[in-house]
């Protein structure tokens, strides 16, 4: 069993980026024109299986610790907490710069962070955010630390235009099933400061996390040189999506009820929720399978797409600049990753 429970850790503030370039489901499908007529694949399906009509990418070659920086810089000047109380950063994309060193150095950098701060790169999917959250939010807790930072940068581009390339190439129904996923991906950063209450008592408070895992599906969506046949080494990511999605929910659920009973929130709690931005079905089932009604979750991934590590928080982030999370709501964050790995965070906004 792993949970955390907090009492005085507050979300100071968010920032965010969005990528420059607006890409339409269309756009996509146009470039597979040729894949479409051999498979006798009607035009519209991929808006229609996922709900996406959109996702932004990146210019070419852009940096992801640019746009954490950006994203983080933002968050902090949106804060009453100062760099120098900063004491961990930790770059949490899937996406990184370079293998060596960690990201967070070249955006500790950026923001002029003193040498005293802990900087790493956590890596765990699309979870990596909500980790970092909580290993910031635990720091703060034992008194290690005053305030935290945790940021991440994604592009989809690359991927998706292998993607494509690799589709037209093979023209081949499995394979396509298996790519639809990566499809849904966008671009974008991300940055969540946390903060003790003596110096950010007027955020958003952190009151527990709860983690499950189901390791035993960790072959059913890859991103790596090993993901596609004969690769040779060129980056290719296959889901299976029906499997994520079957097994993504019945680890929900049991990490649900755990998230519940630790928090010890009432049937008609939480007020509102906010999950990992995957598309419309995944929505619909987790939802469904907790008894959530809809109107008590906010998305962004119709316009957004699946921004990885940077959805879930984005979409807080402007849930929040819209009021659909006011003052005194009982919020969940609700993420799941490849793995899988499943974690719940309650937040009082």
């Amino acid at each position: 069993m792993t949970y955390m429970l907090y009492s005085k850790v507050y979300i100071a503030a968010f920032g965010y980026e969005l990528a420059p370039n607006v890409v339409t489901s269309e756009d996509l499908e146009d470039r597979l024109a040729p894949l479409y007529e051999s498979l006798h694949i009607q035009k519209g399906q991929l808006e229609a299986f996922t709900g996406i009509y959109e996702r932004r990418f990146w210019d070419q070659g852009c940096k992801m610790y640019k746009g954490a920086a950006a994203a983080g810089r933002k968050a902090i000047d949106a804060s009453d907490v100062s760099s120098e109380d900063i004491g961990m950063l930790i770059y949490a994309g899937v996406c990184r710069d370079n293998l060596e060193p960690a990201t967070a150095c070249a955006v500790a950098d950026a923001l002029g962070l003193s040498s005293e701060t802990e900087i790493y790169d956590v890596s765990n999917a699309c979870l990596g955010v909500l980790n970092g959250m909580t290993q910031i939010a635990n720091a703060i807790e034992l008194g290690q630390i005053k305030a935290g930072l945790v940021v991440s940068c994604e592009a989809s581009r690359p991927i998706v235009e292998l993607t494509l390339d690799r589709l037209l190439q093979a023209k081949d129904m499995t394979l396509f099933r298996e790519s639809i996923a990566t499809l849904t991906g966008g671009s974008g950063a991300v940055a969540v400061l946390l903060a003790e209450a003596s110096l950010s008592d007027r955020g958003h408070r952190l009151l527990g996390a709860v983690s499950r895992n189901a390791s035993v599906h960790h072959n059913l969506c890859l991103w790596g040189p090993d993901a596609g046949k004969s690769s040779g080494g060129i980056h290719f990511m296959k889901t299976d999506s029906v499997g994520v999605l079957k097994n993504g929910v019945a680890l929900g659920i049991e990490t649900y009820k755990a998230f519940k009973k630790e928090l010890e929130w009432t049937d008609d709690k939480p007020d509102k929720v906010i999950c990992h931005q995957v598309g419309s079905a995944h929505q619909k089932h987790i939802l469904g399978s907790v008894g959530i009604p809809a109107e008590k979750d906010f998305t962004t991934f119709q316009y957004l797409g699946n921004i990885g590590t940077v959805s879930l928080p984005i979409t807080a982030a402007i849930a929040s600049e819209r009021e659909f999370l006011v003052k005194n709501d009982l919020v969940g964050f609700f993420g799941i990753g490849s793995g899988l790995n499943c974690m719940m965070l309650g937040i009082k906004w």
